[in-house]
């Protein structure tokens, strides 16, 4: 194996940049979203125009669901006004489009400690997420490194609160979807029963999820469809996992990052042909939901 030389790249603060400004950053963005590093994302508008409030930065849909980012740029250092019209763009725009799932999403150059706690303050109340950029000079080239500093909080108990005033039955899933692909979730159950049999399928108006002793244990969950089934596991999301899926043939429908699921579509021949990965997912999702 040849050596490899190291190279040490500079950091360039662009807020004291003499020709670099905020619309080089813009652009960098536009034309490749998934530096951000928030999935793949697709370009709605740019600089665009709020009513008696300024301009939004860029405004991104991701590629397979109803989810939208507000994301607003700062070079140099977060303050308070950056905070808040971030948080008023997003506020219009969910206003406005109420159809969308909105997230709001602050870039800066520095985001200090203090305002990572006033920032972490409404996470969870306001879909929020900080990200950090560097610029990174080596020689003659350029680059922009994203670093999320705060995530958006992962709800998890919401699930089972609308368990409890959505309850249905096995015939409302299969008149919303059929009983083919109701039977498809029968399937998968019979599999998730190998790593626990006292597992059962619990019909809910909004999905199809697993109890344990009539206890919700919603490490995966099921929406029937008329002609396949969207497989929603609750799994960290990892690049290697992620590639896995990509490769394997299955319809990898996105990462919900709100919820911390990999959603995938499944035709009755997929649960046939793919048992084995399927079976592999399952355990993973059914063992990172285990209490320690």
């Amino acid at each position: 194996m040849s050596e490899i030389d190291f190279v040490r790249a500079e950091r360039v603060w662009l807020k004291d940049h003499p020709t670099l400004r905020e619309q080089f950053v813009q652009e960098k963005i536009a034309l490749d979203p998934t530096i951000l590093g928030l999935g793949d994302l697709v370009l709605r508008d740019r600089e665009r125009r709020q009513p008696r409030a300024g301009r939004l930065d860029l405004l991104f849909q991701d590629s397979e669901s109803n989810r939208r980012y507000e994301v607003e740029i700062q070079l140099g250092t977060t303050d308070e006004s950056h905070i808040i019209r971030t948080i008023e763009y997003w506020d219009i725009e969910r206003r406005r489009y109420p159809q969308y799932d909105h997230c709001a999403v602050i870039v800066a150059e520095d985001i200090t400690s203090r305002f990572l706690n006033v920032i972490g303050l409404f996470n969870g109340v306001i879909p929020l997420i900080a990200i950090q950029m560097a610029a990174l000079q080596v020689g003659n080239h350029l680059t922009l490194a994203f670093t999320t500093v705060l995530d958006e909080l992962t709800l998890g108990l919401v699930e089972e609160d609308e368990e409890i005033q959505a309850a249905t039955d096995r015939a409302y899933w299969e008149e919303k979807g059929t009983r083919e692909t109701v039977a498809m979730a029968d399937q998968l159950l019979s599999i998730v029963r190998h790593f626990d049999p006292r597992l059962e399928l619990k019909y809910n108006k909004y999905y199809i999820g697993l109890a344990r002793d009539g206890q919700p244990n919603n490490f995966v969950i099921f929406r029937a469809k008329k002609n396949q089934i969207n497989v929603e596991l609750r799994l960290a999301q990892n690049e290697v996992l992620q590639q896995e899926l990509e490769d394997s043939g299955l319809v990898l429908l996105n990462y919900d990052k709100r919820w911390g699921r990999y959603r995938i579509r499944l035709t009755k021949t997929d649960v046939d042909r793919h048992q084995p990965l399927l079976t592999e997912l399952l355990k993973k999702a059914y063992d990172a939901c285990q209490e320690p």
